[in-house]
């Protein structure tokens, strides 16, 4: 058994699209976290790795932001990946020829839709906003270009000018309209309200993009399948900019293990993506972070241990080679005698009843005093009673 979770989740009937497209935006939204710059042999290092969770569409930058960004994003488009290479693009001639110059499968191309960025943002009344950006997605479309166009700050918008917007790409032939929840200020029932609206006018497949601001970034994108979108955005670590975005390992485990929704992942290669990521930008991976965190695995507390080392599942959801991690038992202040016992029997050590006690009190003594117990740390606890090395 790899996983056991709640069997009330199997009491719903969960509705999604048979198909659901995940496009990875760690090389373009994730990059704008404040203080990030990828290299060029870390994006396509990165986009490899995508590439090898079996990520489907991966967003690979934004051409137009300088001729280095153009370079690095025809590069990734020419590694001869399986997944498709899309990039981002405002609504202007020349940000789509950049696209083009970069080989690229597919843009995204954005507009502010809310009153509160065409007013405070753009100084463009709706109607401007209408006319620019369709001009935009009839040249991108005319190049042979898969076109997603996105509202931005869609969660704010007047939702009958919303409506107009989309529809007016979907007559343009978009392959997709997205939903930016630009900062995070809906909630999953919002984004439930939302999608099925948009879906009595709009035939073209919806996007949830949704940043992390309340934390709720996964459970929108996951409100948002449910409600009949058809694809989602999301980043390795959920980083990007302020919160960040949806979590990539968060969302499809979550859709894999609690929704029983497969997207066909390679999951066992999460860790590793996730630890390359977190190199490359400098980020650590907090210790208590879901699906990745370096505690996710680990067991200190005597009771939880004692029955993780018999059934593991007792307090694991999933083991952890699902997402190339693995199990670590912590010794500490609340450590039991089976616990020491499991460590004493993988480093070697034959020891009687009273001396096992004995280097179980010396564990939690030492703990106590503020020492993390590591491998030299017990090592020299058994040998403060005499016991001879292995």
């Amino acid at each position: 058994m790899q996983y056991f979770v709640s069997p009330y989740n199997k009491e719903v009937k969960y509705k999604f699209k048979k198909d659901i497209t995940v496009y990875d935006t760690t090389l373009r939204d994730g990059e704008q976290t404040p203080g990030v710059a990828f290299s060029s042999d870390e994006k396509v290092s990165i986009a490899r790795k995508l590439d090898e969770l079996k990520v489907p569409q991966i967003e690979a930058g934004f051409p137009i932001v300088s001729n280095a960004e153009r370079n690095i994003v025809k590069k990734i488009a020419n590694e001869g990946l399986d997944a498709q290479i899309i990039c981002l693009a405002r609504t202007k001639i020349d940000d789509i020829d950049a696209a083009l110059d970069s080989d690229v499968d597919g843009i995204i191309t954005f507009m502010g839709a809310s009153d509160l960025h065409l007013e405070h943002k753009l100084h463009f009344t709706r109607e401007q906003a209408l006319n620019l950006c369709m001009r935009s997605v009839e040249y991108a479309k005319d190049h042979g270009l898969f076109v997603a166009f996105s509202a931005e700050d869609a969660t704010r918008s007047d939702l009958d000018f919303l409506k107009r917007m989309y529809k007016k790409a979907e007559s343009y032939n978009v392959n997709r309209i997205h939903i930016a929840d630009t900062v995070g200020a809906a909630t999953p029932q919002g984004i439930d309200y939302l999608v099925k609206e948009l879906k009595k006018d709009i035939k073209t497949d919806i996007a949830m993009h949704c940043h992390n601001d309340f934390g709720l970034a996964v459970s929108n994108s996951i409100a948002g399948l449910l409600a009949g979108a058809s694809a989602v955005s999301v980043t390795v670590n959920g980083i990007g900019e302020r919160a960040g975005n949806a979590s990539l390992e968060e969302l499809v485990m979550t859709l894999k293990i609690l929704y029983g929704k497969d997207l066909g992942f390679k999951t066992k290669h999460i860790k590793e993506v996730s630890s390359l990521v977190s190199q490359a930008t400098g980020l650590d991976i907090p210790y208590n972070k879901p699906v990745v965190g370096k505690n996710i695995f680990r067991h200190e507390s005597g009771i939880h241990v004692d029955a993780v080392i018999e059934e593991p599942l007792t307090y694991e959801p999933y083991i952890p080679e699902l997402v190339g991690q693995q199990r670590q038992l912590v010794l500490g202040k609340h450590s039991g005698c089976r616990a020491v016992k499991a460590k004493l029997d993988a480093c070697g050590y034959k020891v009687s009843d009273d001396q096992l006690c004995e280097i179980v009190r010396e564990v939690k003594k030492t703990r106590e005093k503020g020492t993390y117990i590591n491998d030299d740390v017990f090592k020299e606890i058994v040998r403060n009673i005499n016991l001879a090395d292995p």
